[in-house]
């Protein structure tokens, strides 16, 4: 017979069955049954100060692992804050789940003390938003939300808890862990992209999206190579491909290299895999026509409905990205691989475009990206959140292995610091490293202290040029020296990490750098780099006063 369980307990043993290691939250009353039963539970729990950090860490835990990443808010005031980093799981197509403390059923639909409907609220940012309306349910909703957020275009869940409903027992069995769901592309169709392959003549490889594993990574890269095919990785997907490989084009996203955007614009076969080549990766759409590209398209995507759903593809190809690269193993080359030398030709553009170039002022960006690519090991993590800021690093690093990037491809702010702490967590003998803009920084700030208290040894650097940067450029460029609400007073960061009891540092010239990133990387401690930049030093190869009315970036 099945001992009775109270619904907290239930709910933490599906985690753990699920094979759950660690849950981020803001502790709430609402929820306080499952979280007296993951007392006893070998899963984790890292509190962060605010619920918007704790869903970023969460998404990044699912974007570094390819599992759900948990997140556990309270009703209100926590789900509201929490949806800044559902926001980014949805369009980053990240597995994640939110458990959301709720109401008593009782009093449900009176406008209760924090009361919220979660399916209206969630219903544009989640896969699936669904409340457990009894405790024996528990099993059934938890397999469900491990299934909808892991299948097909990953995702989203929230799960509403009510807190009687947690506090109920149940003689309920457990139900069995959740399993990865693949779709295979068809015989017919690989077919059809070899006869395509065979007949083109500028071929382009663009790769993104979520669920890719090492192996399947490993898989395209001898795909490539057996073709001689040119790779470009969409934005912020960086890490899809080996950047110093010589079958490298470079990163289709933002401030993308002119001639590789040329590249595919012009390229007779375009195969994407994964991705979606949404706004920032396709140049606001201006590099494939809408819906009937120049290109002979072929897109590969695990959900069905994004196939066509803005392009419309010659060969559509519903698989996975780990199903399709096993497939490319029994794709033939053709005899005569005529684009060899545009596939070298790409590849040297790239390396040439990667190469730092000077900004204004006495610290240059491009020169320490360049540093830090010389001389990090090749799995270090390096995370950022949205700004100007971030150009540099997209443009003069080079990503060599799956997995050492975390940045949001819907460009939240305050992403960084986050995602690093959970990155840490996750590879504790890893070296992880922020990138944050003065701004971004001060969006999730407050989670240096998480950093501390979890002892997460991540070194953020904080650019600052006393602004919002990236705002302040199309403020400038469309309403030139009309200047508002664009600047800031900042803290002295390097202060502030000593305050709250890690290391910092302060960089006024690019030779600081090297001597405040040892010291921080020898200290033991979570630290903050607070770099101080000219804010003329708007984006790589432009100034601010470049930009100033200019009409375009």
């Amino acid at each position: 017979m099945i001992k009775p369980r109270t619904g907290g307990r239930i709910l933490a043993d599906a985690l753990h069955r699920n094979a759950v290691t660690r849950a981020f939250c803001v502790p709430g009353e609402s929820y306080l049954a499952l979280l007296d039963a993951l007392y006893d539970s070998p899963i984790a729990v890292t509190t962060f100060r605010q619920e918007g950090g704790a869903a970023m860490a969460a998404e990044a835990w699912g974007k570094l692992t390819g599992r759900p990443g948990i997140v556990m808010a309270t009703r209100g005031p926590g789900a509201t804050n929490a949806s800044a980093g559902l926001h980014i799981g949805r369009q980053d197509s990240t597995p994640m789940i939110l458990l959301l403390g709720q109401v008593g059923r009782a009093i449900r639909e009176r406008e209760a003390f924090q009361e919220i409907n979660i399916k209206a609220f969630f219903g544009e940012v989640a896969k699936w938003v669904a409340e457990i309306d009894r405790t024996e349910r528990i099993p059934e909703f938890l397999s469900r939300a491990f299934h909808e957020a892991t299948s097909g275009r990953p995702g989203p869940v929230v799960l509403g808890l009510p807190e009687d409903m947690l506090r109920d027992e149940a003689d309920v069995a457990d139900a069995e862990p959740w399993r990865q769901v693949e779709t295979y592309p068809g015989l017919n169709q690989m077919a059809e992209l070899q006869k395509l392959l065979w007949r083109a003549e500028r071929p382009m490889v663009v790769l993104g999206g979520p669920r890719w594993t090492p192996n399947a990574i490993a898989s395209v890269r001898r795909f490539a190579e057996r073709f001689d095919l040119q790779i470009g990785c969409s934005f912020r997907r960086q890490t899809l491909f080996d950047n110093e490989h010589p079958n490298y084009a470079g990163d289709v996203g933002i401030g993308i290299n002119p001639a590789l955007a040329e590249r595919v614009r012009t390229a007779d076969l375009l195969l994407l895999v994964g991705g979606r080549m949404s706004e920032m990766a396709s140049a606001s759409y201006g590099h494939i026509a809408i819906p009937e590209p120049a290109q002979t398209l072929v897109h590969v995507h695990p959900g069905a409905e994004e196939l066509g759903r803005v392009y419309r593809p010659d060969l559509a190809i519903h698989a996975s990205p780990v199903a399709f690269a096993a497939a490319l193993e029994g794709l033939e080359p053709p005899t005569a691989i005529r684009w060899r030398a545009e596939t070298e030709a790409a590849h040297l553009a790239y390396r040439n475009w990667s190469s730092p170039i000077g900004n204004p002022g006495p610290v240059q960006l491009a020169e320490i990206a360049g540093w830090l690519r010389e001389r990090l090991p090749d799995d270090a993590v390096l995370t950022n959140g949205a700004g100007n800021y971030s150009a540099w690093l997209h443009r003069f690093f080079r990503y060599r292995l799956p997995g050492t990037q975390l940045a949001p491809t819907s460009g939240s702010m305050g992403y960084g610091l986050p995602a690093a702490i959970a990155a840490k967590l996750e590879n504790p003998n890893r070296i992880v490293v922020a990138f944050a803009g003065d701004g971004c920084f001060q969006m999730t700030g407050q989670e240096f202290a998480t950093a501390v208290q979890e002892d997460a040894h991540v070194i953020v650097v904080v650019v600052d040029n006393r602004m919002h940067g990236t705002i302040r450029m199309h403020q400038e460029r469309d309403y030139p020296d009309r200047a508002i609400a664009t600047d800031l007073t900042n803290p002295d960061f390097a202060a502030l990490a000593r305050a709250h009891g890690g290391h910092g540092e302060t960089v006024e010239t690019t030779a600081e750098f090297a001597t405040a990133f040892n010291n921080g990387l020898h200290s033991g401690k979570p630290t903050i780099i607070h770099v101080r930049i000219d804010p003329e030093a708007i984006a790589p190869g432009r100034t601010l006063s470049d930009i100033r009315g200019s009409g375009s970036t």
